[in-house]
């Protein structure tokens, strides 16, 4: 007679991991660090290693303070620091990046549990509130150690020049800087080519599918032809999808496994929110940018949609579990 092993749940196991998970997006995001070094200088390494540290030993410390388990190992500590990290000028003071990687770990992450138990982006709240305390430092972008505007604030005191109807097919943007990143801008931002190649990787090994970040930058797209005064010039619409925080933020920041939606209808309301977020914050903002802020609403509004937006249990079908639901 054959013997069955009887376990608690879960019973459908994968080898997959936190850590396995989080080392990917730590990989993931070495050609951006890469590139950041190349084109800002061996400053950026500093900022990445205090950034990462600091969030490191933010978490042991405030782990080992109150008595529970050091979780560090996961690697999810350092994801956030090295997020924080590039999504700063490379010019940020090293005492204002410790500070925002304390805000990520203890306020954000840490005090609502740790892991898995966040509302918001811890990465992404601490850059709203360097922004908000250190406004000068985190708005002066420097290239060639010469403070400068970005591609965003170019394009943005452009339009506010001329008359919208005589600015059609006017270049505002220069979109082979863009692409490869010979551009001013947070030092993660900066080369859409080196966000490709981090986010083509988590594709690979699976770690992020295309639905989030997909209908994230169509519904941008879309948001911005419609709505743009320059709706029918490429270089202005393509300019905005390949300047400022957007593609970083669709693949490596909208797509945090604890601050979206878990069912693909939910993760794809939510994507199309984000997007339509971050054009009015373009067109209408009193910023250029709004990527942070488009997100942090989208995570603010998931425990909505996954209220409403049924998940179907394992081996269930979708009627059946609507009727178990409403039981």
């Amino acid at each position: 007679m054959e013997k069955l092993n009887v376990s608690v749940s879960p019973h459908v196991r994968d080898n997959i991991t936190t850590q396995n998970i989080m080392l990917d997006v730590l990989i993931a995001m070495i050609p951006m660090c890469a590139y950041g070094i190349w084109h800002f200088g061996i400053r950026v390494l500093l900022v990445i290693l205090v950034s990462v540290l600091s969030a490191v030993i933010s978490e042991a410390v405030f782990q080992k303070v109150l008595g529970r388990k050091i979780l560090v190992s996961d690697f999810s500590a350092a994801v956030t620091g090295m997020i924080i990290a590039l999504n700063v000028p490379v010019s940020i003071p090293i005492w204002m990046l410790v500070v925002g990687n304390v805000f990520a770990i203890v306020i954000v992450k840490g005090l609502y549990g740790g892991l898995g138990q966040n509302f918001m982006n811890p990465a992404l709240a601490a850059r709203c509130f360097m922004t908000i305390s250190f406004t000068k430092a985190m708005t002066t972008w420097t290239l060639d150690a010469v403070a400068t505007a970005t591609p965003l604030e170019i394009a943005r005191g452009m339009l506010k020049e001329q008359n919208a109807m005589m600015a059609v097919n006017k270049e505002y943007f220069d979109l082979a800087a863009c692409f490869t990143g010979k551009i001013p801008g947070a030092i993660g931002e900066v080369s859409a080519i080196a966000i490709l190649v981090g986010a083509i990787y988590l594709l690979a090994k699976k770690i992020i599918t295309l639905r989030i970040p997909g209908v994230y930058i169509l519904s941008f797209i879309l948001f911005m032809i419609i709505f743009s005064p320059e709706r029918n010039n490429f270089n202005y619409v393509v300019g905005h999808l390949l300047s400022g925080g957007l593609l970083f933020g669709a693949f490596f920041m909208a797509t945090d496994y604890v601050t979206s939606p878990k069912a693909p209808a939910g993760q794809m309301i939510y994507a199309a929110f984000i997007g339509i977020m971050n054009g009015i914050f373009r067109l209408y903002g009193a910023s250029a940018e709004g990527t942070s802020y488009s997100i942090l609403l989208g995570n603010m509004i998931t425990p909505l949609i996954d209220k409403y937006v049924i998940t179907v249990s394992f081996g269930l079908d979708k009627k059946v579990f609507k009727d178990k639901k409403s039981e």
